[in-house]
This record gives structure tokens, sequence and C-alpha cells, in this order.
């Protein structure tokens, strides 16, 4: 059996995940935003101390500069962005925090009757601050546990691998492709194949027997489910469309 460098990836984004903003103890504050073309208004600067001052560490967006604990882990590390909402009346500001997948962990909105820019939009920000919380990062004290929680996890994935080895991989193909199935837990296994650095599909327990809710490697979430011992994925199309793909066993 192949060691899939993707196993470990899937492994520690489950480990690592956080889904409140004061989970995390680092934020990326970039030095511009999209939506307000070349010139950013101190904005940058301004959001940075208000993150310090809840005591977040604030890092850039060149990766080679991170601290070692967040390089390590980049799931721990949120993404700011400062959207420009404005409107003819009133400057408008939206502020996100996003995680690692790039799903929006909170949006805040901020209004002001300022009409200066530079004024009014920092104004309109720091009334984005009001409900982000203090940061109280749930690994920031015992770093080591993840080295140590790493090799627990790679001690598991090679007894599983030494396991495989010893009997036949169970193997699925329609045709076109042909993919291993790696059972992670009791409650979901993924589809790999051996060309490719991300798994093709991945598989979560319903509380319906043999149905399952699919996450592709494209980031399309779909259904999956057994049918007369073939596994088969509703493939999204356009127009809230699918197409049914088989995979059935190889023997």
């Amino acid at each position: 059996m192949k060691r899939f460098p993707v196993i470990f990836a899937v492994f520690f984004s489950m480990l690592s995940y956080a889904q409140k903003v004061s989970d995390y103890k680092y934020v990326v504050v970039p030095a511009a935003y999209e939506s307000f073309k070349k010139v950013n208004y101190g904005l940058s600067t301004f959001l940075t101390n208000h993150l310090k001052s809840k005591q977040y560490v604030v890092i850039s967006e060149n990766r080679g500069q991170w601290p070692e604990e967040a390089n390590a882990n980049p799931c721990n590390v949120l993404n700011a962005n400062i959207i420009n909402d404005s409107s003819f009346l009133r400057n408008k500001i939206v502020l996100e925090l996003k995680d690692c997948n790039d799903k929006v962990i909170s949006s805040q909105k901020g209004t002001t009757s300022i009409k200066e820019y530079e004024e009014g939009y920092k104004d309109a920000l720091s009334k984005t601050f009001v409900n982000i919380p203090v940061s109280r990062p749930i690994q920031n004290t015992e770093y080591k546990n993840e080295a140590q929680s790493t090799q627990s996890v790679q001690q598991t994935l090679e007894v599983s691998e030494q396991k495989s080895q010893s009997s036949k991989a169970e193997k699925y193909s329609n045709g076109k492709l042909s993919l291993q199935k790696i059972q992670i837990d009791a409650a979901q296994f993924i589809l790999v194949d051996g060309n490719s650095s991300v798994p093709f599909a991945t598989f979560k327990e319903t509380t319906k027997k043999d149905v399952f809710r699919v996450k592709l490697g494209s980031g399309e979430s779909t259904t999956g489910y057994y049918e007369n011992g073939n596994l088969v994925i509703e493939i999204p199309k356009n127009n809230d469309e699918y197409s049914k793909e088989v995979f059935s066993p190889v023997k």
C-alpha cells in the first residue's frame, strides 16, 4: 500500500480546527484590500492595533516571516479582510475573519455618518470591533502537545498501513478512476487516488445506514451511498442538477 501524504493533512485539520474567533491566536492582516484599490486609508494599522489590544498576534502575509507555531499549523491562523460596502450617503465597512479553508468565521458590519474617507472608514471599522472577543487560544499554552498529537496520529497511520499490507486493500473503480478506500475512523473514510495530493472524496456517516455526507476534492458538498454493493456519489452539475457516479468494488 502506498503512503498517502493527504491522510496526514486530513487528520491535522480534524485535530486543529477552531470554531470561534477567540480560539485563535494569530491573525494575518494584509497591507492592501481589493475593494479599496490602491489606498487603504491606514486601515491595516488601525486594525492591527485593535487586534493587539485584544491579545491577538498579528502576522504578515509573508509566511516566511511567521512564527514556528503558526507555520506548523496554518489552520490556527485567521485571515482578515476589510470590505468597502459604502453607499452614497454613508461609509460602511465589513470586517471578515476567515479560517484556512476560506470559511468566514466572523463577519461584522460598521457604519458611520462621517463623510471624509479616512476618518469615516476608521470610524466605521471601529464599530466592528465591538463583537470581536479577546483571544483565548485553545492550544497556545501547550504547543508541545501538538507535536505529541502529530506523533500519535503518525503511529496510528503506520499501524493501519501495516494491517492493510497484510490484507487485500479495498479498491473501487468507475471504469476511468481506480480509487482506494481508507477508513479514517468508525464514522468516516476517504477515497484516494495515488496520483493526487488531495482525497477524491471524504465520506461521513449520517443517521441513515449506508448514506453519507460527501465532500469532494473540489470542495463541493454532496451525498453518497451504497447501492447493490457499489459506492455511488451524486456529482453536482449546473442548475442544481446531479449526475450519478458509480464506483464498483475491484476484486
